[in-house]
């Protein structure tokens, strides 16, 4: 398993770049999802600031540079030029109050 972060380290709602992996994780109602850092539309980077992934709200993903919006269980594109596209699920577990990588191997 690949190290990601301690649980602890998001606030719930809440999102974390993981530069080293090219992921981020969102933690909602007290669940954890991870994507790759990857808009389907351009194949930019999706936060604006430095772990920043969520809307104003804190209800949806965005992608800072045009602003599509991405439901946070499943990555699927809600609003903006890649509707009906979906982030890539990015596979992680927990265990003793950290998130890993499940290693596909």
């Amino acid at each position: 398993m690949t190290f990601l972060c301690r649980c602890d380290d998001l606030s719930d709602p809440g999102s974390l770049g993981v530069e080293d992996h090219g992921v981020f994780v969102v933690k909602r109602d007290g669940q954890y999802f991870a994507y790759r850092n990857n808009c389907p539309h351009l194949g930019v980077e999706l936060n604006w600031l430095e772990h920043q992934f969520l809307d104003s709200d804190d209800a949806l993903i965005q992608c800072a540079t045009h602003g599509a919006l991405f439901v946070i269980e499943d990555g699927e594109c809600v609003a903006g030029p890649c509707l009906g596209d979906a982030l890539e699920p990015v596979a992680i577990c927990e265990h003793d109050g950290e998130l890993h990588l499940v290693d596909n191997g």
